[in-house]
C-alpha cells in the first residue's frame, strides 16, 4: 500500500499520462545529454583539426609566397644586368629631348617586360624619375608610381608593398649600373612586381582550403569574402588587436571562423597582412547530420518506449482510473456509480473499501441533514417566538388598556398607535423572514435617483422615536440616477440604517451616508461612529441568525442585504471597523455590468 500512497502526492494528472510523461522526459534528458556530449567532444576535435589545417594553410602560402618572392627577386636581379637596359638608361638626358627620351625608353622597355612576364615593370633614373612603366593601365597610374618609386628609392628598400588606386602590388627593386656594379656607377632602378588580385586570392583561399583578406594598413584590399563579411572583419579587427596573432574564433553574420594573422610587411600604417579565415560551419557540416542522425534515433526510442509502456501502464492504471471516477461522482453526490473490484490486488481491494466507506457516507449524509434541518428548524422557531413574544405581549396589554371604557380619546389613540408599532415591528420581522426564504429576489431595475432613495430610508428610520437624536447626514458626488430596483434598495438601506442605529450611542451617535458614481457603477458607504464590529464575528456578519450583541431582532437583515445587493451584480462587505466605527461599502455595477457578472470585489 506504500506504492499508493506515494502516488498521492504526485502532481495532477492520469497515471498511464505521468508514466509516458516520465519517460519521455528520462529519454528526452539521456539523448539531449548524450548529444550535448557527443557534439562538444566532436566539436574540439574539429576545432583543433581546423586549427592544424589554418596552420598548415599559412604554411603553404608562405613557402609558396618565398617562392614567388626567389623568382620575382631573380629576374629583377638579372634584368638589371641586361646590356640592352644598360643602354636604355645611358641615352643622353637632354632637357629639350626628355619627352622623346622617355617615350623611347617606354617603348623600347616593352619588349624586356614581356620577356620577363611579370605583372609590373617599372624604370627610373638615378634621381628617382620614373621613366617608363607598364602595364601602363588606370589600375596604378604613372603619378602613384612616381611616388611609390620615390619612397621606395629613398628609403633603399630593396622590396617594397604599393597599394594605389585599390590595388596592392608586391615589388622588387634592383639598382642599375653601368659597368660592374663594383664601380658603383648608378644609371636608375628596375622594379618588377605582382598584382595581388582577386585571382591571386582565389588561387591562394583554394589552396588553402579557406577565406583569405589581404590588408593593407586598416584598408582591406583584397578578399574572397562577401561585402557584409568584410564589413564585419574589418569591425571586429579594430576591436581585437590581438588577431594579428591568432587563432581566434570570429563569427561574421551568421557564419563562424577560425581566423589567424600573417604579417607579410610590418609597418605601421602601411604594413601588410593576409587573414586567413577556415569556415567552421562548413568543416562541422557532418556534425550536424550526426545530430540529426541521435535526433532521429532517440525518436524513435522514445515512441517506441512510449507506445510500450502505454500498453503495459494500461493494464494497471485502469482499476485506478475506474475508482477515481468513482471518486469523483462521490464528490458530486453521487452514491450509487458503478464499481466492480477485478482480482485481489492492492488496487481490488481498495476500490473494495472504497465502497465500503461510500455507503457508510451516505448513511450519515443523510443523518446528518435530518439533524441540520432539525436544528435549523429549531433556531428559526426559538428566533421566532423570542422575537415575536414582546411584540405580542405589547399587543396584549395595550389591547386590555382599550376595554376600558374610562379611557379618554388621547389615551385611545397612544394605545392605538403603541399596537400599531408592534404590528409593524412583527410584519418586518416576517417580511425579513421571508426574503430570506425566497430562492431568487425579483429584480426590477429602473433609472432612479439614488439620492432621493437614500433621503427616503434616512427618514423612515430617523422617525423611530428611539433614533430621534441620533445625527444622520448624506452626500453624494457625480451623477444622482442610475439603474436599481428602488424598492430592494430602500430595503437594504433600511437594513445598514437600522443596524448603524443600534451600533451607536443614543446621545451621541452619527450616521453618514455617501454614494458617489465611479466607473465601477454605483457605490454607497454607510458609516457610523460606534465601537466597531467585535473580533470573534467580523468573518460572521453576512451569515444567518448572526445576532451576536443585540437583544432583539432575526439575524438576517445582514444576509438579506447581501443577498439583494449580489442579486443586483453587485458586491457589499465591511471596507472599515475599529474603535472610531464601522463603514460597510455597496457596490451596484451599471446595467451593462450587471448582465456580465453576478458579483463584484470589495476592495
Amino acid at each position: 500500500m506504500w506504492r499508493f500512497r506515494s502516488l498521492v502526492h504526485l502532481p495532477k494528472g492520469r497515471l498511464r499520462t505521468k508514466f509516458l510523461l516520465s519517460l519521455l522526459l528520462v529519454s528526452s534528458s539521456l539523448t539531449c545529454a548524450t548529444l550535448l556530449v557527443v557534439r562538444h567532444r566532436v566539436r574540439l576535435q574539429v576545432t583543433e583539426e581546423i586549427r592544424e589545417a589554418l596552420q598548415s594553410s599559412v604554411f603553404t602560402f608562405q613557402s609558396f609566397q618565398r617562392q614567388r618572392e626567389d623568382t620575382l627577386e631573380r629576374s629583377a636581379a638579372l634584368l638589371a644586368s641586361q646590356p640592352m637596359l644598360e643602354a636604355l638608361m645611358t641615352a643622353p638626358d637632354d632637357s629639350a629631348r626628355r619627352g622623346l627620351r622617355e617615350a623611347t625608353i617606354q617603348d623600347a622597355s616593352s619588349y624586356l617586360w614581356r620577356k620577363i612576364g611579370s605583372g609590373l615593370f617599372v624604370l627610373a633614373d638615378r634621381s628617382g624619375k620614373l621613366v617608363a612603366l607598364h602595364p601602363a593601365t588606370s589600375r596604378l597610374g604613372r603619378l602613384e608610381a612616381q611616388e611609390f618609386v620615390r619612397r621606395s628609392f629613398n628609403d633603399g628598400a630593396s622590396r617594397d608593398w604599393w597599394f594605389g588606386s585599390g590595388h596592392l602590388f608586391e615589388v622588387f627593386i634592383q639598382p642599375i649600373y653601368f659597368g660592374a656594379p663594383a664601380q658603383n656607377t648608378p644609371l636608375g632602378i628596375v622594379a618588377l612586381g605582382y598584382e595581388i588580385d582577386g585571382r591571386v586570392a582565389a588561387d591562394v583561399g583554394r589552396v588553402a582550403s579557406s577565406q583569405v583578406v589581404f590588408r593593407y594598413g586598416s584598408t582591406t584590399a583584397v578578399s574572397t569574402l562577401t561585402p557584409a563579411q568584410q564589413a564585419e572583419l574589418s569591425r571586429q579587427v579594430e576591436r581585437q588587436p590581438g588577431l594579428a596573432w591568432g587563432p581566434l574564433d570570429i563569427r561574421l553574420g551568421a557564419e563562424e571562423f577560425i581566423a589567424t594573422s600573417v604579417e607579410l610587411a610590418p609597418g605601421g600604417a602601411s604594413s601588410v597582412s593576409l587573414i586567413v579565415l577556415k569556415s567552421y560551419d562548413r568543416a562541422a557540416a557532418f556534425l550536424n547530420n550526426l545530430n540529426r542522425w541521435f535526433l532521429g534515433l532517440g525518436l524513435v526510442a522514445i515512441v517506441a518506449g512510449s507506445a510500450l509502456v502505454f500498453v503495459i501502464s494500461n493494464t494497471f492504471t485502469r482499476p485506478l482510473a475506474d475508482l477515481v471516477a468513482g471518486v469523483h461522482a462521490l464528490e458530486k453526490g453521487d452514491f450509487r456509480y458503478p464499481l466492480t473490484a477485478r482480482g485481489k490486488d492492492e488496487v481490488s481491494e481498495l476500490t473494495t473499501s472504497f465502497d465500503r466507506m461510500r455507503r457508510t457516507l451516505q448513511a450519515a449524509q443523510q443523518e446528518l441533514l435530518h439533524a441540520e434541518r432539525l436544528a435549523t428548524i429549531g433556531r428559526m422557531a426559538s428566533t421566532i417566538s423570542h422575537d415575536l413574544r414582546h411584540p405580542l405581549t405589547a399587543i396584549l396589554a395595550y389591547a386590555e388598556f382599550l376595554a376600558e371604557v374610562r379611557l379618554d380619546e388621547k389615551r385611545r389613540s397612544e394605545f392605538y398607535r403603541e399596537i400599531r408599532q408592534a404590528v409593524d415591528q412583527m410584519t418586518d420581522q416576517l417580511n425579513t423572514l421571508l426574503e430570506f426564504s425566497k430562492a431568487k429576489v425579483v429584480y426590477r431595475p429602473v433609472y432612479e435617483d439614488v439620492e432621493k432613495i437614500v433621503q427616503h430610508a434616512i427618514r423612515t428610520v430617523q422617525a423611530r422615536p428611539e433614533y430621534h437624536s441620533i445625527s444622520f447626514t448624506s452626500s453624494h458626488e457625480g451623477a444622482k440616477e442610475a439603474w436599481f430596483d428602488p424598492n430592494k434598495l430602500q430595503r437594504v438601506l433600511d437594513n445598514l440604517l437600522l443596524n448603524a442605529c443600534e451600533a451607536v450611542a443614543p446621545d451621541s451617535g452619527r450616521i453618514e451616508v455617501r454614494s458617489q458614481q465611479t466607473p465601477q457603477g454605483l457605490e454607497i458607504r454607510v458609516a457610523d461612529n460606534g465601537p466597531g464590529i467585535p473580533a470573534e464575528i467580523r468573518s460572521q456578519v453576512f451569515q444567518p441568525f448572526a445576532t451576536h450583541g443585540k437583544d432583539s431582532g432575526t439575524g438576517l437583515g445582514l444576509t438579506v442585504v447581501q443577498k439583494i445587493v449580489q442579486e443586483h451584480g453587485g458586491a457589499v462587505g465591511v471596507e472599515q471597523t475599529g474603535p472610531e466605527g464601522t463603514v460597510f461599502r455597496i457596490l451596484l455595477p451599471s446595467r451593462t455590468t450587471a448582465d456580465k457578472t453576478s458579483s463584484l470585489p470589495i476592495s
